[in-house]
């Protein structure tokens, strides 16, 4: 499995790499259309090379994707916390009844009840 997920990272980065080779020209990226930007009288423009808008943009909605998810997974990951804080909770409320259940008892029989349990 490792060599194969090797393979996979392999082919990836050469794919990566070629379109990167081939993308290699400047475009300008414009933060406002020409004429918005003359009425407010401010516009941000930067030269980057292709390759570079694009695996950013592969990569910034990875980022907004993975916080999405998280976000929308917040209740579940409390309602997860809440049962396993019950769980425990219960655990000590059972070892706490068997051990008075077991009080005066031979040591021998509380071990063998807890057992059968």
């Amino acid at each position: 499995m490792r060599y194969i997920r090797y393979a996979f990272l392999a082919a990836l980065g050469i794919v990566l790499i070629s379109v990167s080779l081939a993308n290699r020209a400047f475009v300008t990226l414009k933060l406002m259309p020409d004429d918005l930007a003359d009425l407010l009288g401010f516009n941000f423009t930067i030269a980057l090379p292709l390759f570079l808008v694009v695996l950013g943009g592969v990569v910034a909605g990875l980022v907004i994707g993975f916080i999405w998810e998280w976000l929308r997974e917040h209740k579940h990951r409390r309602q997860a916390d809440v049962k396993h804080r019950e769980v425990r909770r219960l655990e000590r409320e059972v070892k706490s009844l068997k051990k008075k259940q077991n009080e005066g008892k031979d040591e021998v029989l509380a071990i063998l009840d807890d057992a059968a349990a």
